[in-house]
């Protein structure tokens, strides 16, 4: 089958970081199906796990954490889907990638296409959806049926991928107030058409920002995007006890005492936790994944997919590594078809 697949870890400027490979078919086992991939789309993680490091791979390592695609076959122990079904899912960063013509991926975490969506627009969602919906909803807590109605939350980096859907989610799920960051007028249109209330520019003074818009201090607060750098003004912002959850790496010490006086609280959010660990939950992703298909297909929320590079292969998607790497990214970026 083909492949897009890496042996050594390189800039992306170089031809040989991402290239065409030819690998066997798998056969699925235990609660595996194996997916015929249609679409897949490209995230931040894909780059930082390519990114140039002293190792090198004895056989080709394939990424790719975003997929839609048809069941091809499915395991002895598979339960909730057949042969022939749609579907969409994110994957699990300890195996194979799906970037390749056929993927193995366990049932758990996966979950049927929103009927109303091509397989383009199905797989700009799952990675991006399952985190922030879990950042949102099981980590800050905030109730998915609209209990919390009319509370603030302030959604750092919303014109990326997760904020894209993090701001759908917010404001016509949970039924808050958005405030959302964006550096540029495209990326603020973009922010705007998805819900959110309010923009600041993550590039100036937070803080300061949210005064001006008489919103001093918000319930909860979203961090997609460099967590070094904002999670100063994130403590300055958040209401007693609020909630700051954050899906980056920090390089630096991450100053949580300054939320003691507050008794707020502070979460990581990694979608890939249940499948690394295979928890005993592990299934709420596909339960996850049914329904945002539900809400998509209910017209609630919608895709964010961005751009469409073209077929997959090497070529395209190391452009689509080098537009994430760029930061300008705007929604998701997606390749279609081998």
């Amino acid at each position: 089958m083909k492949a897009i697949g890496l042996t050594r870890y390189l800039p992306i400027s170089d031809p040989e970081s991402l290239v065409d490979i030819e690998l066997d078919k798998p056969a699925p086992t235990g609660r595996d199906l194996l997916v015929k991939v249609e679409a897949i789309a490209v995230n931040p993680v894909d780059t930082k796990v390519r990114a140039p490091k002293d190792k090198v791979e004895e056989t080709p390592r394939v990424l790719g954490w975003d997929a839609a695609g048809v069941v091809e076959a499915v395991g002895p122990e598979v339960t909730l889907f057949k042969v022939g079904d749609p579907v969409y899912y994110a994957g699990d960063i300890t195996r194979q990638g799906a970037n390749s013509e056929f993927h193995l991926i366990d049932e758990r975490i996966v979950g049927a296409k929103p009927k109303s969506l091509d397989f383009t627009h199905a797989a700009a969602l799952p990675l991006t959806t399952i985190t922030a919906w879990e950042a949102l909803f099981d980590r800050l807590k905030v109730s998915a049926e609209g209990k919390d109605a009319g509370k603030t939350v302030l959604i750092v980096g919303g014109a990326g991928g997760v904020g894209s859907i993090g701001i759908q989610l917010a404001k016509r799920v949970a039924k808050l107030t958005v405030i959302a960051t964006a550096s540029r007028p495209e990326s603020a249109k973009w922010a705007t058409e998805l819900g959110a209330d309010h923009i600041v520019d993550h590039f100036e003074d937070i803080p300061k920002q949210l005064e001006d818009a008489g919103i001093p201090t918000v319930d909860y607060v979203l961090i997609f995007n460099d967590t070094d750098k904002h999670f100063r003004a994130a403590a300055e912002v958040v209401k007693p006890q609020g909630g700051i959850c954050t899906i980056v790496e920090n390089a630096q010490p991450v100053a949580v005492e300054l939320l003691k006086a507050k008794s707020a609280a502070f979460h990581w959010e990694f979608m890939f936790t249940r499948a690394m660990f295979e928890t005993p939950d592990m299934i709420e992703q596909h339960k996850l994944l049914s329904e945002v298909a539900r809400l998509i297909d209910a017209g609630t929320i919608r895709t964010t997919l961005g751009r469409n590079l073209g077929p997959i292969n090497a070529a395209n998607l190391r452009e689509a590594h080098r537009l994430l790497e760029e930061g300008r990214a705007i929604g998701k970026l997606v390749l279609t078809g081998f």
